[in-house]
């Protein structure tokens, strides 16, 4: 693999709320994020739609898991060779919330400042 996908967790947290999202989908549903995630560290960036896409104006990029009518979206940056997912969430509107971005954004400020 090409690159490793880190879950983000504040600090002293126990568990990501990645791990808490997964955990709460139906097993179907995340089976298909795991493989998806897979070729997301595989392929890193070049992971295009309708897996992956870049968010407008933010270095933050979500990883797409539809299944039937529910849109199931992680939210992640890269650092080098590492991707660093913040959350995930089910999204209920045509683009992504606002709020769920700045709560990625803050999510990779935190992360930045607490490993340099």
């Amino acid at each position: 693999m090409s690159y490793e996908i880190e879950f983000y967790k504040k600090a002293g947290q126990e568990r990501s709320s990645v791990n808490e999202y997964l955990d709460a989908m139906l097993e179907k549903h995340r089976h298909k994020a795991l493989a998806i995630m897979a070729r997301l560290e595989e392929e890193g960036p070049n992971l295009k739609r309708p897996h992956a896409d870049v968010l407008s104006g933010s270095k933050i990029r979500e990883l797409r898991c539809g299944f039937h009518n529910l849109e199931h979206r992680f939210l992640y940056f890269f650092v080098n060779k590492v991707i660093i997912m913040t959350h995930g969430f089910l999204k209920k509107t045509d683009a992504v919330p606002k709020g769920e971005i700045t709560r990625a954004e803050q999510a990779m400020e935190d992360w930045i400042r607490r490993t340099k």
